[in-house]
């Protein structure tokens, strides 16, 4: 039986020198002189005796008590010292949401590419932080993650939302994986947020109207290297950030190609793009005009930066071209389109657009077997574009050169 009942505890009363009462199994109540009546673990570890606070009572019952009692003594018999266990989790309560997000974001910088690690910090710095960054990541509650997505959602950002709860997710994981969090809170929120419906960028892919689209861009007037991104975009079609952000350094004109450091592209892998002669002779145009800047497309306002990401699209919407129409990045949809309609291989197109490759050995072998294709197809297509542009026909006596391997 017990030592200790409910009824003894509080008939207990202090005295001239603090005294203990005794339950089983190194469970005792110490009583202070000044009344207090608190709950104390004696146990051996390691060889030495030791002491475990539990709490005071009655704020701790003997019913509770005893479970903590039974809770350390598993630790203990898993060899893990009760009181250093508590020390842990204390210390693991007053680390922030926002510092390991911050050790998160460092620990995974150099994987990332720089416009993804800008978009990754504002997320944590502007939309998390500023409601629950300040809290121990080991007391954020599933409702209150949610209460800072649907700020979010009442604002229209669905996608947002997704790649907020995302990336929190992550920052749980990587806390659970060093001790400072239990549990992945993202994961109860499964369901929780609107579904994102997936748009996708608009593009013109109509022979006629991409015609029409190239001679809008030929009677374009504005500021010359914005005017030289618009033509160069469908030849080499690009991401916009891996374009506005080339630099000379990054061009062979000589070789006709431009080879793309691993750090500036989405997948983390240099990417060569084989430069048509109409490529070729737009940049040493745009040479004589940019040539003294680090980058081929400097903002207006200063040679050390690139040009902004809004200044194509500006320009596509002073063309007449609404967001319904056509963007920046759907010069890649329309590159993407008309080359698989004309039956060029896929692989060749994927390569070119620097989409992933799961298969690392198959990736590996593109990579170093299908370049001089790639040359033949690039060429073809702004060929092809010439055409167009020229007739608003792509209609020759000649086969285009097509590889349908």
């Amino acid at each position: 039986m017990p030592f200790l009942s409910e009824s003894r505890i509080r008939a207990a009363r202090p005295s001239d020198k603090a005294y203990k009462l005794y339950d089983e199994r190194g469970l005792y109540m110490r009583v202070e002189t000044s009344g207090s009546r608190l709950w104390r673990f004696k146990y051996r570890h390691g060889g030495k005796e030791r002491l475990l606070a539990l709490g005071a009572y009655p704020d701790v019952s003997l019913k509770m008590a005893r479970e903590k009692r039974d809770k350390a003594r598993r630790l203990l018999a898993d060899g893990v010292d009760p009181s250093a266990h508590k020390q842990e989790a204390k210390a693991a309560e007053t680390v922030t949401f926002a510092g390991v997000a911050a050790e998160w974001l460092e620990l995974h910088r150099r994987r990332f590419a720089p416009a993804t690690y800008e978009k990754a910090v504002w997320t944590f710095n502007d939309l998390v932080n500023p409601h629950i960054g300040s809290r121990p990541i080991m007391s954020i509650t599933a409702p209150e993650l949610l209460a800072v997505l649907r700020r979010l959602e009442k604002r229209g950002k669905h996608e947002t939302a997704h790649r907020t709860k995302q990336r929190c997710g992550q920052v749980f994981r990587y806390a659970i994986a060093t001790g400072r969090a239990t549990r992945d809170i993202s994961a109860d929120l499964r369901g929780a947020l609107a579904p994102v419906v997936s748009k996708n960028h608009a593009a013109i892919v109509e022979p006629r109207k991409i015609g029409a689209l190239l001679r809008a861009i030929d009677s374009y007037i504005g500021h010359p290297p914005t005017q030289a991104a618009l033509k160069l975009a469908p030849l080499v079609f690009l991401r916009p950030g891996e374009l506005r952000k080339g630099e000379w350094s990054e061009v062979d004109l000589e070789g006709t190609e431009w080879r793309i450091p691993a750090s500036r592209m989405k997948m983390r892998e240099q990417h060569i793009v084989p430069l048509a002669k109409q490529s070729v002779a737009i940049l040493r145009e745009l040479h004589a005009v940019t040539g003294r800047s680090r980058y081929l497309f400097p903002s207006p306002r200063t040679l050390d930066r690139p040009m902004s990401e809004n200044s194509v699209t500006a320009a596509l919407r002073r063309m007449g071209y609404s967001g319904e129409e056509m963007t920046w990045h759907g010069f890649r949809s329309l590159a993407s389109t008309s080359l698989n309609e004309q039956g060029w291989h896929p692989d060749l197109i994927e390569l070119q657009l620097a989409h992933s490759e799961r298969n690392e050995v198959r990736s590996a072998y593109n990579r170093a077997q299908r370049l001089a294709e790639r040359r033949k197809m690039m060429q073809a297509w702004a060929d092809y574009l010439e055409r167009l542009r020229v007739s608003g026909s792509a209609t020759t006596d000649q086969d285009p050169g097509v590889v349908s391997i």
